[in-house]
């Protein structure tokens, strides 16, 4: 019975988690750079299986990216978000959820709330600089601030470009956000995850003094 609710729940588990990233996607519903995207990729790293945890966020990701350039290209016609830099600079976003992934598959689903916060908060820190220094080094949309130079860099990580909020606020945007949609998909994982029946413990137990067993021969070796 217990096996069977696990196996439900991870079953569900990942239906869940892409329902909330798509949602988090509507244009105009969270503020920029507040995304669900970076505990999304942490978290599908964390609580996944090996092969799902690549493929399904990859495809959901560029399929709700695809959605949103058609969007913004139709919003905003003067900019052409089909331009090789900007599909270069986009690329680099998926570098970076590869690497939120990658982070992901170093925790395990029994690690404590808190260590997979700052999992989730880590991850969105790569985010933030790998997706920053993509901007800064395509710059696809020709701003002139952005010279291939370091003092330009930093710029990009701290300042921006003129007519709009600074990175850092962008950072900061970045952080809760990553932090605050890691400890709900956590927490929800946390909550609703089974308990161990007392013979499951007790054969965990048994299992691990079993192995732990040395025979003499053994003890001689």
């Amino acid at each position: 019975m217990l096996t069977a609710l696990k196996e439900k729940w991870n079953n569900l588990l990942p239906v869940l988690f892409v329902a909330a990233f798509a949602l988090s996607r509507i244009p105009g519903l969270l503020p920029q750079n507040f995304s669900a995207a970076y505990a999304f990729a942490f978290c599908a790293g964390v609580y996944f299986s090996r092969k799902i945890s690549w493929w399904l966020p990859v495809l959901v990701l560029a399929a709700t990216d695809i959605g949103l350039n058609f969007y913004y290209q139709f919003k905003y016609p003067e900019d052409n978000v089909w331009s090789a830099s900007n599909l270069a600079n986009l690329a680099f976003n998926y570098a970076a959820y590869a690497v939120l992934i990658f982070l992901g598959r170093r925790f395990k689903p029994q690690s404590s709330f808190f260590s997979l916060l700052g999992g989730g908060i880590l991850g969105a820190i790569f985010f933030y600089f790998i997706t920053n220094t993509a901007s800064w080094f395509f710059n696809p949309f020709q701003n002139p601030e952005y010279t291939k130079t370091f003092p330009s860099w930093l710029l990009a990580l701290t300042k921006g470009i003129n007519g709009w909020p600074t990175t850092l606020e962008f950072f900061r945007n970045t952080l809760l956000s990553g932090g605050i949609f890691t400890a709900l998909f956590a927490g929800a994982a946390k909550l609703t995850e089974p308990a161990e029946s007392p013979v499951e413990k007790n054969a965990g137990v048994h299992e691990e003094e079993t192995g732990a067993t040395e025979t003499p021969e053994e003890a001689n070796v």
